[in-house]
């Protein structure tokens, strides 16, 4: 079905089919330890290795900080990818802008709340020691972050996003009670 001719009025059909897609890029903010020792760590490598030439028992501990430069250190570097699809929320981290890694899928027919970062709300939820936190936000002062709260057949699981009002319009539809914005 679809619109008639001479008529523009669409079938309900039609009109529960519109998707939502919404794709969101986080950065998220590396603190000033990790930027050190992303730097210091490579440093510390050709110089154990330049020392190991004398004193062999070095060469080891430039193998050690080699190591570190290519598997932790590029991990430092991480931005997130929301893609949000009719009530399905992927999340994937980017390490180094080089290597993908999914993070988190999640329906919204398991959310059981929504709400802003530093609402009253959550308190009862962020009190609880046995429920996991997931951030996936940028980690910066000034961003605004929201706060989605899952019930898993594991157990309840917190995840802290930096969504748009398109994907929480689109939630509040889906699901109206669950979006606290207050």
């Amino acid at each position: 079905m679809g619109v008639l001719p001479g008529n523009n009025i669409e079938t309900m059909e039609e009109k529960e089919m519109s998707d939502t897609y919404r794709e969101i890029l986080v950065k998220r903010e590396t603190p000033a330890l990790k930027r050190l020792l992303k730097g210091a760590i490579p440093v510390m490598m050709i110089l154990c290795l330049v020392c190991g030439i004398v004193m062999w028992p070095l060469l080891i501990l430039a193998v050690v900080f080699a190591l570190l430069t290519f598997f932790v250190a590029p991990k430092m570097d991480v931005e997130y990818e929301y893609l949000y699809v009719n009530g399905e929320l992927d999340i994937d981290a980017i390490y180094s802008r080089q290597k993908r890694k999914r993070v988190g899928s999640y329906d919204m027919a398991e959310l059981e709340l929504l709400a802003p970062e530093k609402s009253h709300a959550l308190d009862s939820y962020l009190n609880n020691k046995s429920v996991k936190v997931k951030d996936f936000t940028s980690g910066t002062q000034d961003a605004k972050g929201y706060v989605l709260i899952f019930n898993h057949d594991k157990g309840q699981e917190i995840i802290k996003v930096e969504i748009d009002e398109m994907i929480i319009k689109d939630i509040r539809r889906i699901a109206p009670r669950k979006v606290n914005l207050m």
